[in-house]
């Protein structure tokens, strides 16, 4: 009852908040070009001479209170096939500019660099995203959830487009031109939103043109200005894209003994502009063998870490599908389509898609849709069916910012003989529907969502639903926060992403943020949070308590420090190290006090780390950790980083007492803007592996790429080979 009062009071509240709020009224025309621009980084021909001028622009940091000290300039124009943008980024301090390196998709606070979104449909919820700096090197992305946090912005997402860029006696120029075929919009629109942003590193300043507070993303939505067009758009020519690919490779699986295998394969992707707001991706035989290898971390959870999706097939519109629920409850996850498990080791397995289709984007500014089918392979050796896969999702609009959700997820077998004692079921259904709270101003977000699952297993009962809730305030100098979930014990979403069932959980948060007139320190913040778990028993499992206090530096940098009180109870035997050592018994219950602290130095320096560590009680011992990456930049050609964490466990006899290590040495090389070579190196003492793995990657073409990986596997006691592959792919972007 309480939730459905809460429910209805956001519902009128945010429809009250929309109507209050005054739209951003900052705009900027763009005409169509007479002439032909010539994409070289100068900013010459007639058609910038004469279009309108965007300048003016916001401070966002170290400041949000005043107008930018580095000036810039921005011009749009358009043709048949392409939006064009140029930027001239004035500067009176002599020196280099900044750029981790020449490597697609950078993303620091410190790095020189201009930034585009646009927002065709208007909601302020998603955008594309474009950017470029000095050295003209690109990177896009796609934004979601209204670029609230900085993980709404996601640079995996990969397109054609076209950029040059100048450095110049008094700053640096740079035009874009992006194919209308790259974007999805409204035919016959005559308005999208947009906004732009530029980081300066000599003025230590990130600058916005329609200004946006300074505790919220620069490329928050509910921000954006106006591009106001000359014309009604036309729709686009054909859009059809074919990426076919070829691989081939050669693998050994030492530890099994096997001969060396040799594999070869084809397949490809083809992307179909339904209508200009709506795609149709196809895929047959996908390979993601290129796909950059998970960074290993040092488990001493009891639950399932998270890796992030970064295989293209699934990333255009992919919050459609994967935002539902929240962070610790997400009914589909894309990475359990490709890979099984083995029941008997309870290891990871690739398991080959033979084809999928997916059909996403909008029908109009309020509605979006998504639609997902996908056939996996068999694998007799584990005793797994083939797997078909199908979500369906969709999105209504409502008030200025918020949306109603709906998904359904079945995984389901269609094998005559399969019994369910091998440990798959032969079908795993779920629906759901969430509601997604932004206000116009930002200033209320929130989500409230009800799950249930559907499993063909004989012996289920009740409790197959997942419920949350979230509300933010936020404002410059607070930011309060509620959440709370249930997770029934027969909730079973095997397509998603849900590490633990059977409890209930509320969390409170509060910070207050202090804005000095200080040259060293920009923001201090304190913060007090509270957990508290139990399960549907009504037994108490797990409770935290944090008090905080954080120091965001004028020079990028960032220090905080927190002491925590946790509680722990053990529903089940746990090894504190995950190392195979003594278990803490079931039933047991420990409270475990810590001091702790992050670190992060000024990023715009050649050399500059992040450091964190924790001090304290660890279940019945103690716990030292310090954790951490070290970077070297030797600009622009190559980037030097060692990721590194160090675990101190002490636990009385009979537990195991250990030092646990990982060290990560990664070494990124540019050679050119197209070639570059990244070669990763992980020793892990908890899991007693050293893994190597290098990729070569030469952009032949935009878009197109030729890839040599080369992966390693150790003991790293004994230094004996595991596993080891060689794999080369080609991939060849077609425009029909």
């Amino acid at each position: 009852m309480l939730l459905k009062m809460m429910f209805v009071y956001l519902l009128l509240t945010n429809n009250f908040v929309a109507h209050a709020q005054t739209e951003n009224s900052r705009q900027i025309h763009i005409k169509r070009a007479t002439g032909k621009i010539v994409v070289d980084g100068v900013v010459e021909e007639n058609d910038w001479k004469e279009a309108e001028i965007a300048k003016d622009f916001n401070q966002f940091f170290p400041f949000d209170s005043s107008k930018a000290i580095a000036r810039t300039e921005v011009r749009f124009t358009y043709d048949e096939d392409f939006v064009y943008f140029s930027a001239i980024c004035y500067h009176t301090i002599k020196g280099r500019f900044i750029t981790n390196s020449l490597r697609r998709d950078y993303r620091s606070p410190a790095a020189d660099g201009i930034s585009l979104l646009f927002d065709p449909f208007q909601d302020r919820t998603n955008a594309f995203f474009f950017g470029t700096n000095p050295f003209g090197v690109q990177r896009e992305g796609l934004i979601s959830n209204g670029g609230t946090g900085q993980t709404d912005l996601s640079l995996s997402w990969d397109n054609k487009w076209y950029s040059e860029s100048k450095i110049t006696e008094d700053g640096w120029t740079v035009e874009m031109a992006i194919p209308f075929k790259t974007l999805r919009f409204k035919e016959g629109a005559t308005v999208w939103k947009t906004n732009f942003y530029r980081i300066d590193s000599k003025y230590n300043e990130r600058s916005v043109w329609s200004h946006v507070p300074r505790n919220f993303q620069p490329y928050t939505l509910a921000f954006t200005g106006d591009l106001i067009w000359d014309a009604p758009l036309k729709k686009p020519s054909a859009n059809v894209v074919i990426i076919p690919f070829a691989t081939g490779g050669i693998s050994q699986n030492h530890l099994a003994g096997t001969p060396q295998k040799v594999t070869s394969g084809i397949g490809g992707d083809a992307k179909i502009a339904i209508t200009p707001s709506l795609n149709l991706d196809l895929t047959v035989n996908p390979d993601f063998s290129q796909v950059e290898v998970d960074r290993q971390v040092t488990n001493l959870d009891r639950f399932e870490i998270f890796f992030p999706e970064r295989r293209q097939f699934f990333l255009e519109n992919a919050d459609l599908f994967s935002d539902f629920g929240n962070q610790r409850i997400r009914p589909f996850f894309s990475r359990r389509i490709g890979i099984a498990i083995d029941r008997n080791t309870g290891q990871n397995l690739q398991n080959p898609i033979w084809f999928g289709a997916r059909l996403s984007g909008r029908l109009d500014k309020n509605w979006r849709v998504g639609l997902m089918n996908m056939q996996a392979a068999k694998d007799a050796n584990i005793e797994l069916p083939s797997y078909n896969y199908t979500v369906a999702a969709v999105q209504r609009r409502v008030f200025s910012r918020s949306n109603i959700g709906g998904i359904f997820v079945n995984r389901e077998n269609f094998a005559p003989n399969h019994v369910d004692s091998t440990g798959f079921s032969r079908y795993n259904r779920l629906a759901g529907l969430d509601y997604n709270l932004a206000s116009s101003n930002n200033t209320w977000n929130g989500k409230f969502f009800y799950h249930q699952t559907m499993t063909a297993t004989e012996k289920i009962g009740n409790d197959q639903f997942a419920h949350g809730a979230s509300i933010v305030y936020s404002k410059p100098h607070i930011r309060v926060e509620w959440n709370h979930q249930i997770v029934g014990k027969n909730y079973d979403a095997q397509v998603g992403y849900v590490p633990r069932r059977d409890f209930k959980n509320i969390n409170p948060i509060l910070v207050y943020y202090f804005f000095p007139k200080s040259k060293l320190i920009n923001r201090i913040h304190i913060y007090s949070e509270f957990s508290a778990t139990w399960n549907n028993a009504n037994l108490n499992t797990d409770r935290g308590s944090w008090l905080g206090l954080n120091f965001r530096l004028q020079n990028t940098g960032e220090i905080a420090f927190w002491w925590a009180r946790n509680y722990t109870y053990l529903f089940a035997p746990f090894d504190p190290t995950n190392t195979g050592g003594e278990k803490l018994p079931q039933g047991t219950a420990y409270t475990y006090n810590s001091l702790n602290f992050e670190y992060t130095s000024d990023q715009r320096k050649n050399f500059y780390l992040t450091s964190s560590g924790y001090f304290g009680e660890y279940f019945n011992g103690n716990r030292i950790n310090i954790s951490g990456t070290l970077n070297y930049r030797l600009q622009p050609y190559m980037i030097f980083s060692l990721d590194y964490t160090y675990n101190r466990l002490l636990f009385p006899a009979p537990y195991l007492s250990t030092d646990l290590y990982l060290m990560g040495p990664k070494f990124d090389v540019t050679f050119s803007k197209n070639l570059f070579l990244t070669a990763y190196f992980q020793y892990n003492s908890q899991i007693n592996n050293i893994n190597i793995n290098t990729r070569l990657q030469w952009r032949f073409k935009p878009v197109s790429d030729f890839f040599l990986v080369y992966t390693d596997n150790y003991f790293a006691d004994i230094l004996r080979v595991k596993n080891r592959a060689i794999v080369l792919k080609l991939t060849y972007w077609i425009n029909m």
